[in-house]
């Protein structure tokens, strides 16, 4: 025979079925407009730049005459920014996370450290970008160069990759290290034979994408004054520069619809880059994960 408190609870299990499939649907639909709104934006993009993009767009300098222009500047000034911004973030980044890790006591004041790294990653690239001026170009008087822009984007994408770094590191079972401490490991050698390795796809997979999120940041060059034309090529890391978002900045500011154009296809570049990097993150995190 049914009770009232059958008849209840029957009542409250169907409302709450229905509240799960209303979020599900809910959830698949903010998905699917997400995912719409960004086709439509690359189905803009690539229509519009596909066919400037060439080997002489390639190859050529920037230019007031549409038909002459190219990103050769822009792109040799984004593998400077990038490479120096690798060498400068990743070794500090590393050790950091280390540390932080593997040798830091568990105190008050490690756990203000993470919470501060932690907040950095959340803050807006101009504020990096303002820092970068006030320190790097004023200060130490480094003016509009590569340097000034690498030291810059590493402040932007240490903070993320310490924490990826920590979070791989943080992985690894403390059995592996108990383990090799039992057979007469130090701590240095249980770090570098084992916790690495072990750690390494999760450790890269975060490198890449924080180098993935500095070669797209436009903020921070505008910040510390990276030229908008350049018409030669940086020959060492005092030299002044620009990168493919200086650029395709500086052409979606003008007022002909072939800028625009142009544009597009340095936005096409520029997430090609992206994607070769992200498939190689991916790449690494499959490799890792067989390993």
């Amino acid at each position: 025979m049914t009770t009232n408190k059958d008849l209840v609870t029957s009542q409250r299990l169907r409302q709450r079925q229905a509240k799960a499939t209303f979020f599900k649907y809910f959830c698949i639909a903010v998905t699917g407009s997400a995912v719409l709104i960004l086709g439509i934006l690359l189905y803009q993009i690539i229509s519009d730049g596909y066919r400037w993009v060439d080997w002489q767009f390639m190859t050529s300098y920037p230019s007031r005459f549409p038909e002459k222009a190219g990103i050769l500047s822009a792109f040799v000034g984004t593998l400077w920014l990038v490479s120096l911004t690798a060498l400068l973030a990743i070794p500090t980044g590393v050790l950091a996370a280390i540390y932080l890790e593997e040798y830091a006591p568990k105190n008050r004041w490690t756990q203000l450290i993470e919470v501060n790294i932690a907040n950095l990653a959340g803050v807006p690239s101009i504020v990096f970008g303002i820092l970068g001026l006030a320190l790097f170009v004023r200060f130490m008087g480094l003016n509009r160069s590569v340097i000034a822009g690498a030291m810059t984007m590493s402040l932007l994408i240490l903070p993320v990759i310490i924490i990826a770094a920590k979070e791989a590191i943080r992985a690894i079972p403390n059995s592996l290290r108990q383990a090799a401490f039992a057979l007469g490991a130090t701590r240095w050698q249980v770090v570098r034979a084992h916790v690495l390795p072990a750690a390494l796809p999760g450790i890269l997979t975060g490198i890449i994408l924080a180098l993935s999120r500095a070669i797209g940041e436009t903020a921070p060059l505008i910040m510390i004054g990276a030229l908008t034309y350049v018409a030669f090529l940086p020959e060492s890391p005092m030299d002044e520069f620009t990168a493919l978002p200086i650029q395709i900045f500086n052409w979606t500011a003008r007022p002909q619809e072939t800028f625009h154009e142009l544009a597009a296809g340095g936005i096409i570049v520029l997430l090609g880059v992206l994607l070769l990097m992200n498939a190689l993150a991916v790449y690494i995190r499959y490799r890792g994960s067989k390993s």
